[in-house]
């Protein structure tokens, strides 16, 4: 990785300790990372998808994997097109009320720790999710979603905790695990929701009573609820607080501080006794909110929120693509082969994430491999338009097929992006008590974004059809238009997010 730190317009803020700023500081060797703690914090980030992705089999029928439910509702009036407006919206609020309480989550675990918020969301998710089974109207729908925003505060408390079990000697290692857990919750989401929905038709003799055809999507969502149940016992007894000073933590034993303060011995800044130092002293306190309003900090905010909205726009667009006649543009998949290629890119990315990624990001440095995901969004719109004249001149061949593997593989590559520029936000953080505020701001960013995006690209999906805009196609032409403005910003981060210094 370069040593020399290209110039950025955050390198003028020198008045704040940068979270990873002294490379003397930093054992020269990888610290060993703390294995079962980073175990249970991924299970906070695996029910997510598994909870978001089990309903996408029966929101809705016209939507890829995401009809039946919302089609059986009779909110479209029978016409077909009009179903991605409905499906964006139910998923738009969701990220709508996480943006408004996801930096008071960050921000109130900077207070009182990592742990009781963490709580709080994982409680959140599964009661979200059993009413989401048990809702029967459209309204109700979108009201369990907005319980999930509204007191999930889990992704980016996840991410500072993260934060605080690595060092600037391990984290693009420990990083790396997140999209792994993110992608097994990709594969497990559709699996438990279109194998588990109308189990009274599914398997009759098991679920014959007359709940499970009223409640016909129940089983999944309790399923998904278990999940986070599970994880919810998990946290509370297992999980150690990372932040000193607060409720749940514990002081390291004194043989163990021993241990740490030997170079390349120990994990991550929990366990540095600098940090209780400053905080005993009053210098690890958390900062105004005003104060992290700087281009240190924005920058990298800012590319997090470029790469939301490309990525939650292509997810919303991509299961459109595949379930849409072949005659307005689609493939006109049915929901099995549907689930086979979304799994496909699970399994690819969790592979790539645990073999390559750390080994590429030591060799190319973490902005070189953003502005390359970054640009794996242009390939990716771009294969849209290209699959659907070659399924409208020659039907579902061997050369869809083949282009449906070269997107996948491209959709590894972007989830990248993610990873990369989540070093850049931890190491943006002044100090400890404020990475939950940092991460808060990146996170609220995000889900402005993706409140945005699935309406967005979905009702331009749809307008596009209605009235035959570029032959359907206008909507990739934004995307991909979006990708090459927002490229820029990539260019303006520095070549090395910085070096430990707690």
């Amino acid at each position: 990785m370069p040593e020399t730190v290209a110039a950025s317009p955050f390198q003028d803020h020198d008045d704040v300790v940068p979270l990873l700023a002294d490379s003397n500081e930093v054992p020269k060797r990888p610290t060993p990372l703390p294995k079962l703690q980073i175990i249970i914090v991924l299970l906070t980030s695996l029910i997510e998808p598994v909870s978001s992705q089990c309903i996408l089999p029966f929101i809705n029928q016209a939507i890829s994997v995401l009809w039946q439910l919302v089609a059986e509702l009779d909110i479209t009036g029978g016409d077909k097109r009009k179903v991605g407006y409905y499906a964006g919206l139910i998923e738009s609020l969701f990220f709508a009320t996480q943006a408004l309480t996801a930096l008071q989550w960050s921000r109130l675990s900077d207070h009182v720790g990592r742990k009781p918020v963490l709580l709080i969301g994982t409680f959140g998710l599964c009661l979200s999710m059993i009413c989401f089974g048990l809702s029967r109207t459209f309204w109700s729908l979108v009201v369990s979603r907005c319980i999930t925003g509204a007191l999930n505060g889990n992704i980016g408390v996840m991410k500072s905790m993260m934060g605080e079990l690595t060092d600037a000697t391990n984290r693009a290692q420990g990083f790396a695990f997140h999209p792994i857990a993110w992608s097994t919750g990709v594969i497990l989401g559709p699996i438990i929701g279109g194998s588990l929905s109308r189990p009274q038709d599914q398997f009759p003799t098991l679920f014959s009573g007359a709940f499970w055809g009223e409640y016909p999507y129940f089983l999944p969502c309790c399923v998904a609820a278990m999940f986070s149940a599970a994880t919810f016992l998990v946290v509370l007894f297992f999980l150690n607080e990372t932040l000193p000073g607060t409720f749940f933590y514990k002081p390291p034993l004194s043989s163990l501080d021993r241990e740490v303060s030997s170079p390349g011995r120990g994990y991550g800044a929990v366990k540095n006794l600098h940090s209780v130092r400053l905080e005993s002293n009053g210098q690890d306190a958390p900062m105004p909110l005003r104060s992290l309003l700087i281009p240190k900090v924005l920058l990298p905010i800012a590319c997090y929120g470029t790469v939301a909205i490309l990525e939650i726009s292509m997810l919303a667009l991509q299961p459109l693509f595949f379930s849409t006649p072949i005659e307005l543009g689609g493939l006109d998949f049915t929901p099995a082969t549907i689930g086979i290629w979304m799994s496909f890119l699970g399994v690819g990315n969790a592979i790539f994430q645990a073999i390559f990624f750390a080994r590429l990001v030591s060799k190319h440095g973490p902005k070189t491999m953003y502005r390359i995901a970054h640009g794996s969004f242009v390939v990716i719109f771009a294969l849209f338009p290209i699959t659907s004249w070659v399924a409208r001149t020659s039907g579902i061949n061997w050369l869809v097929r083949l282009l449906l593997s070269f997107q996948v593989c491209f959709n590894v590559l972007q989830e990248t992006s993610f990873t990369c520029i989540m070093m850049y936000i931890i190491a943006s953080a002044p100090n400890q008590r404020t990475l939950g505020a940092v991460n808060g701001l990146s996170q609220t960013t995000a889900s402005i974004v993706r409140a945005i995006g699935p309406a967005l690209a979905t009702s331009m999906f749809a307008y596009s059809l209605q009235y035959n805009i570029l032959g359907g196609y206008a909507v990739y032409l934004v995307m991909i238009l979006l990708t090459l403005v927002t490229a820029k910003l990539g260019a303006m981060l520095p070549a090395d997010p910085g070096q430990q210094a707690w």
